[in-house]
């Protein structure tokens, strides 16, 4: 479905990706690991259209949409939640959730769409009439993921869906992402929480300083030594990891 090969991008002169190379299989959970500022958040930018590869190909259900703008990305059927709380504050959560459909507007179906999107989160269905930024942390999460279905996504990319959640909201987010995957939606998911990433994935990449360092089943990567030391036993980010996580925030 999603095939990405030698990509290359930076910010001005500071490379952030040096070849990086994934792919995510239609149906599929693959997690995307790695220290902050390994280039995670950049290569789901790079592959929805928010940041210009300097080099490399993305290929998606065989067409090559390097160079399409963001919403014609979209139209394509590849849909980012953001990482962080990228919401309209001032607007109602019914408000913010219909905006995911602007691409496919129609008033019958973004209705049934959004019946769907309250069936997985039943407490947006409660605050629908409510400003999004009196919402909880986990509320908007729980918010942004549904602004996201309305689209009606083929692939569906998720930038650290668990930041700032509590352990039992964490729980519930992935329940809903299993919910959505066993809809038939694949999902690329970037996690720093490696434990429950690699307990939801089939398959996973591991990214150092920009480059590709591991790739394999999820069943492999928890048994490799080196994935367990750096991401399941408690590692410690690289200075390189720290530079490269400065680049990306510049």
């Amino acid at each position: 479905m999603l095939s990405v090969e030698g990509l290359h991008a930076g910010y001005g002169k500071v490379s952030a990706l040096e070849n990086v190379a994934l792919n995510v299989e239609p149906g599929q959970i693959v997690c995307l690991l790695g220290a902050n500022g390994a280039g995670k958040t950049t290569t789901l930018n790079c592959i929805s259209g928010l940041v210009a590869a300097t080099a490399g190909r993305i290929m998606f259900e065989g067409e090559d949409i390097g160079r399409l703008r963001v919403e014609e990305i979209v139209s394509r059927g590849i849909v980012q939640v953001p990482e962080g709380r990228e919401i309209f504050t001032a607007m109602s959560v019914e408000d913010n959730l219909t905006l995911g459909a602007w691409r496919r507007w129609h008033r019958q179906r973004n209705r049934e769409q959004l019946e769907h999107v309250y069936g997985l989160f039943p407490r947006l269905r409660e605050r629908a009439a409510q400003l999004a930024g009196t919402l909880s942390g986990g509320e908007q999460q729980m918010m942004m993921i549904g602004r996201a279905l309305m689209a009606k996504p083929k692939l569906l990319m998720l930038d650290e869906p668990s930041l700032g959640l509590s352990p039992i909201l964490v729980q519930q987010v992935f329940d809903i992402i299993r919910t959505i995957h066993a809809s038939g939606i694949a999902i690329l998911l970037v996690e720093q929480n490696a434990r429950v990433a690699l307990d939801v994935s089939s398959y996973g990449f591991i990214l150092e300083n920009g480059e590709i360092s591991l790739k394999g089943s999820a069943a492999e990567l928890v048994r490799n030594p080196q994935v367990h030391e750096a991401y399941l036993g408690g590692g410690t980010a690289t200075k390189a990891d720290a530079a490269g996580h400065a680049a990306t925030a510049h």
